[in-house]
């Protein structure tokens, strides 16, 4: 009668266990690290260099000669390996250039959609505790449609017809909204706009008329300075009408009313030749 015989393989001792799994992971490591070279070496292959860039959107003041002079040369990277975030930061380096968003499009290709400022006001910032009749004017720059201040060369607007804001650090949009608000209503009664536009630090506004008139405007919110605005808006044109002049400069800072100065118009009296001077 013949014999069977079982044999039960007995565990790997616990440190053989442990040095197998060190291998193990070692030579997963080694594979991951070789693919990622290969990869990483096939990704910077010329076969994947941006064949083509199309720009789309509003680029009224950028050419295609601008664009490449300005961003190109900020450009890094293959279709595969470019930063989109940097590539984005490379367009909206580009004057003009308020926001730009940057895609991948197979093959080889890339797509730019740009925004660009629209010019809606020439900027002066004005040095800190400058009150509204001061010069003391730190740059000059541009604020656009949305009051944002931005850098561009003040020449390609030089044709356009752009008032003035001029006011404190991060008040530009407070001030467009109020240019828009004073401006309609000069071109309603008076047959001009608000050229300049004046904010102290103090929060005092002045405006300036396009035929030079200059109007203090006072404190207050901006609904009380619109309102007192108004109100002087409505009568000034009987008064100008009445004495067939036109106005100099007014002062909208009396509780109870405006003080004017019209051309030609005084209320000064001269003495009669000869009468003695008390």
């Amino acid at each position: 009668m013949g014999a069977t015989f079982t044999h039960t393989a007995s565990p790997l001792p616990p440190d053989i266990r442990v040095m197998n799994g060190v291998a193990g992971l070692l030579l997963l490591a080694v594979a991951l690290a070789a693919a990622a070279v290969g990869v990483h070496w096939l990704a910077r292959q010329p076969a994947f260099s941006i064949k083509s860039i199309t720009v789309e959107g509003d680029v009224s003041r950028n050419s295609s000669a601008s664009l490449r002079a300005n961003a190109l040369p900020r450009l890094s990277g293959n279709f595969l390996t470019m930063n989109l975030q940097q590539a984005r930061a490379a367009f909206e380096a580009v004057p003009w250039v308020r926001h730009a968003t940057v895609r991948r499009v197979w093959p080889l290709h890339l797509v730019v959609a740009l925004e660009e400022h629209r010019p809606a006001a020439y900027w002066e910032t004005k040095a800190e505790n400058a009150d509204a009749d001061s010069d003391a004017v730190v740059d000059t720059r541009l604020v656009n449609s949305f009051g944002e201040v931005f850098e561009a060369n003040l020449g390609d607007v030089e044709d356009e017809d752009l008032p003035t804001l001029a006011g404190p650090a991060k008040s530009s949009a407070a001030m467009l909204a109020m240019w828009r608000q004073l401006d309609p209503m000069t071109h309603g009664k008076l047959d001009e706009g608000v050229a300049r536009l004046d904010l102290s630090g103090r929060g005092s506004w002045k405006a300036t008329l396009e035929k030079g008139a200059v109007v203090e405007l006072g404190r207050g919110s901006e609904a009380e300075v619109v309102a007192r605005f108004g109100q002087f808006i409505a009568s000034i044109p009987q008064i100008t009408a009445r004495y067939r002049t036109s106005l100099v400069s007014a002062d909208l800072r009396h509780e109870s009313g405006y003080a004017v100065r019209l051309a030609g118009v005084t209320t000064v009296t001269t003495a009669p030749k000869g009468a003695k001077k008390n």
